[in-house]
């Protein structure tokens, strides 16, 4: 499946409405909700199965989803903003809760959950301003500078600032 060319119109979501999705431990959709499809513009069909970056907008920078997966894979939550692409080119920018989920019987990873919800404009601006440096330091320097630069940003903010709380800090940033 080709992915669709962004364009510049961002969907507007309803605030009182979560988009929930679930994956298997290789981040493949096995759920996802009604919202969710609408949304993004695809069908059950279209997703089920599919790797969870058929939504992933070229505007994200890579390092974050680096240490989101570096994160839930050691079975720890964390909170993330994300601007995702929807099927027709559209974009939209949410606040991603992200949990594991284990096997009952032997409390292994067996996939994650992530409901997401709209998200307020003046933090949407902070970020954007950062991931679009981050993508920039990807392209001419790597992943792995991006990570340096997003480390250095961190400890300006406050020694004790983690990527895993970053959003949950973002307010008291600015």
């Amino acid at each position: 499946m080709q992915k669709p060319t962004p364009i510049d119109e961002e969907i507007q979501l309803d605030p009182k409405r979560y988009i929930v999705s679930e994956t298997d431990e290789k981040g493949r959709i096995t759920y996802c909700n009604d919202y969710f499809m609408e949304v993004a513009g695809y069908s059950k069909d279209e997703l089920i199965g599919k790797p969870h970056s058929i939504i992933r907008h070229p505007d994200m920078p890579k390092v974050v989803f680096k240490l989101l997966w570096e994160t839930i894979s050691q079975g720890k939550n964390i909170n993330a903003v994300v601007k995702n692409l929807a099927k027709d080119g559209r974009y939209y920018w949410i606040f991603t809760e992200f949990e594991s989920r284990r096997d009952n019987d032997t409390g292994e990873i067996i996939g994650y959950h992530a409901a997401r919800k709209s998200i307020s404009k003046h933090v949407i601006e902070i970020i954007a301003d950062l991931y679009a440096t981050l993508v920039e330091i990807e392209k001419n320097e790597g992943i792995e500078a991006s990570e340096k630069y997003l480390i250095s940003f961190l400890k300006e903010k406050g020694d004790d600032i983690e990527f895993s709380n970053i959003m949950e800090e973002i307010h008291r940033f600015y």
